[in-house]
């Protein structure tokens, strides 16, 4: 039984010699985590990720270059009218008119004549037509369809619409004429003047009733300024101030019409 006992106590003594791994060990020892592999629908989350990026960087200047004015689509959409002339003429100026859905008769058609600053009524040049296109930034109908109201509401400004009623007097004259035709002269008045001025369907009577055949520009600037400044009743109106004769005679006719 002694035997047995130092037997043992041998076998603990030698347990107690066998040093144990410390954590740190084993932690060195474990083989590395594996990471995951990607499965299918990761690959194609990825891919429409890079495809997207990629469509992103294409479309943008896609976008600014149709936001852009270009000569060339503002040349293509000119000889649409133009046909292989270098100037819309009346057929074609009937065909635009349609397609931007305005009347040719309408006030904007005459703001957008003196946009492009052109010379000769019922026509636009090359010139004129890619210059002041240009400056509206219109190479397609769309873009002057969108333009319209803003075109109707120059006429707001009083700045402009003096500078486009000056400007209506040569646009529909005759090119050898210094005066403007009568019925020329009361339609241009009409519509310019007609939705404004409540004296305007008086003074087209005394027009038609007159002796005059032709409105020279002086008298034709003048009846903007009376119909600015002249009161209704023409109680301030100076027979003895700078008006034309015109003027005179029709202030006379309206007031005698007034007692009759």
């Amino acid at each position: 039984m002694f035997e047995n006992t130092t037997k043992t106590q041998c076998l603990f003594r030698n347990l107690k010699e066998i040093k144990l791994p410390s954590p740190a060990c084993c932690s060195r020892a474990m083989p590395p985590r594996k990471k995951r592999r990607p499965s299918a629908g990761d690959d194609m989350s990825a891919k429409k990720s890079r495809q997207d990026s990629v469509f992103r960087k294409n479309e943008t200047p896609q976008i600014r270059e149709e936001e852009t004015f270009s000569s060339k689509r503002c040349l293509e959409w000119f000889y649409e009218y133009a046909g292989c002339d270098d100037v819309v003429g009346p057929e074609g100026m009937e065909k635009f008119c349609e397609d931007i859905g305005v009347e040719p008769e309408n006030v904007v058609m005459l703001v957008l004549a003196w946009k492009l600053d052109a010379q000769s009524m019922g026509y636009f040049t090359l010139q004129e037509w890619l210059r002041g296109m240009g400056s509206l930034q219109c190479d397609s109908t769309e873009r002057l369809r969108n333009s319209l109201d803003y075109l109707r509401s120059v006429l707001n400004d009083s700045t402009s619409f003096k500078l486009i009623y000056r400007y209506a007097f040569d646009f529909a004259r005759e090119k050898d004429q210094r005066s403007l035709d009568l019925n020329t002269a009361k339609c241009m008045l009409g519509l310019l003047l007609g939705k404004t001025w409540p004296l305007f369907p008086v003074f087209n009577q005394f027009l038609e009733q007159s002796k005059y055949k032709v409105i020279n520009k002086d008298q034709w600037c003048n009846v903007l300024e009376f119909s600015r400044t002249i009161n209704l009743d023409l109680s301030n109106y100076d027979e003895d101030g700078a008006w034309p004769v015109l003027l005179d005679e029709f202030v006379e006719w309206y007031k005698e019409r007034q007692m009759s």
